[in-house]
């Protein structure tokens, strides 16, 4: 037991201290606003695009791609999505905070605090494949995104189809996504210069996210969060990881595919979430605290989940 406490320690407190770390940073005015926009905005469009690259880019996807994975991650987000939707319409009337509800409470951020425990719990090897499953989720999310963000509000926005398809579709991440695959499967050689050049970038992605996080974070909210972001944190950083990582168990995943999904699972809100929020006209505030609340609080939550895995011989 205390061994794999204190090798969960050196697998979450880095990824954390990070955070921790952006958010006293920005409170002594070492960076600012516009810091933490430029840099999240450079991680978003170069950074972490050029990891997800040659993560996949460097992988034999005959032994990374686990379709059956994929499927089960595809029914269990689609399942959980709709469930907490139906749930939640007889006890949220405003579509404006129904519509952050459900997002907050299925949305992870699995592109960074996901990779960099990923990367802590398996080593970098492991990041091609959690590449991979970021590749086949993030078309979900933003589709789910759209419709729970829409529909709850359909007397107020109209959906464009257009720019719709084209957000998905030319997101920097799918782009990067496709041509590593191509770059995978057609066993392309980099040559040398570039490589270590995508590499350097790489190793910006994760550390400039994660301060870039902690200097998004106003602890002063929490004080005026309202039981909704509390409930939706809740769901997402508990209830879905233990039923959803349970039913993976059932289905017969162990080891690096069980401890993923458990980290996709466990990961908290994604910041993207409140971006999507404000952009749709929904209750952008409510998004924010969730975001800050279940980034806080997933500390605890994703430790305790990789204990208790790492007791049972699951990862």
């Amino acid at each position: 037991m205390i061994d794999n406490i204190i090798f969960t320690g050196n697998v979450v407190a880095p990824v954390f201290l990070l955070v921790a770390l952006g958010y006293f940073v920005k409170r002594i005015n070492v960076i600012n606003e516009n810091f933490v926009d430029v840099t999240s905005k450079f991680v978003y469009s170069v950074s972490l695009p050029a990891l997800v690259f040659i993560n996949i880019a460097e992988i034999d996807l005959s032994d990374a791609i686990e379709f059956n994975q994929i499927i089960y991650i595809y029914a269990a987000t689609l399942l959980s999505f709709f469930l907490i939707w139906l749930f939640s319409i007889p006890f949220i009337k405003d579509g404006k905070n129904l519509s952050v509800f459900v997002q907050g409470a299925y949305r992870s951020n699995f592109a960074i605090v996901g990779f960099a425990i990923v990367s802590k719990l398996f080593g970098n090897f492991a990041l091609g494949k959690a590449a991979l499953v970021l590749a086949f989720i993030l078309p979900l999310y933003n589709i789910l995104a759209v419709i729970i963000l829409t529909v709850p509000l359909r007397k107020e926005r109209k959906l464009n189809l257009k720019n719709t398809f084209y957000e998905i579709m030319f997101n920097p991440l799918i782009i990067a996504v496709v041509i590593g695959l191509i770059f995978s499967y057609f066993k392309i050689v980099i040559p040398s210069f570039i490589n270590s050049t995508i590499g350097f970038l790489s190793e910006l992605a994760l550390p400039l996210a994660l301060v870039g996080i902690g200097g998004s974070l106003n602890l002063q909210n929490i004080k005026k969060a309202s039981g909704l972001a509390f409930t939706s944190s809740a769901i997402k950083i508990i209830l879905i990881p233990i039923l959803l990582t349970a039913g993976a168990y059932y289905f017969g995943f162990r080891e690096l595919d069980l401890g993923i999904m458990f980290v996709l699972f466990a990961s908290p809100t994604a910041i993207v979430s409140f971006i999507m929020a404000e952009a749709m006209g929904a209750n952008s505030k409510l998004a924010g605290n969730i975001v800050l609340i279940s980034t806080i609080a997933s500390v605890f939550t994703i430790a305790v989940g990789i204990v208790i895995l790492k007791e049972l011989a699951l990862i």
